[in-house]
């Protein structure tokens, strides 16, 4: 069970890493280490918080 602040705050903190990974995506900064770490970290994180 996640305290529900938390649980609030990591649902924010994907928002903003969805919209921060769209911006990349039109930049030229696709194809880098960070982009890809932060993609995985979206898709784990989603998992997580349909549970």
């Amino acid at each position: 069970m996640m305290i529900p602040d938390c649980r609030k705050r990591l649902e924010v903190a994907l928002e903003d890493l969805k919209g921060i990974l769209a911006e990349m995506e039109e930049s030229d900064e696709k194809e880098c280490p960070e982009v890809d770490e932060a993609k995985t970290t979206s898709q784990k994180l989603k998992k997580y918080l349909k549970q």
